[in-house]
């Protein structure tokens, strides 16, 4: 077990009214849906960690924008042990190329509609709908 929380960058690419997404192939949040994303290697901003695992698990080319927010997610067994502790900085990318393809870490991978997301829909991991949501006020203010 780490000493301390892991850094990673979630990369939160809104295109029209679609969101891309990945299904999750490995733990903790296997077969859910997320934004792609990954671990910051050092010497790496949480910004160019956000578009490098996008491309690495899409194959879909981004630039980062802006950072949204920070999610804590935290995870304990069910004798209350520490299993995950992960700080994700969640970025905003603005879509340039690319056709959504499923490597690394992700099973699936493609646009969805916005609404169809935040209705609920689909199988989501902890804070997707609420990042989301705050990534579409942002490009709101910014318009």
């Amino acid at each position: 077990m780490p000493v301390c929380p892991r850094l990673a960058a979630l990369a939160v690419t809104i295109r029209d009214d679609e969101v891309l997404l990945v299904r999750r192939r490995n733990p903790p949040d296997a077969g859910l849906w997320g934004f792609p994303g990954g671990h910051v290697e050092l010497g790496e901003t949480a910004l160019q960690a956000a578009a490098r695992e996008l491309a690495e698990e899409t194959g879909v080319i981004a630039a980062p924008r802006r950072y949204i927010e920070n999610v804590d997610m935290i995870r304990h067994g069910s004798d209350g042990a520490l299993q995950h502790h992960f700080l994700l900085a969640a970025v905003l990318c603005d879509y340039l190329d690319g056709q959504p393809t499923a490597a690394d870490d992700a099973f699936e991978a493609g646009w969805y509609p916005v609404e169809h997301v935040l209705a609920g829909n689909l199988p989501l991991s902890d804070q997707v709908a609420a990042v989301l949501r705050r990534a579409l006020e942002v490009m709101q203010q910014e318009a």
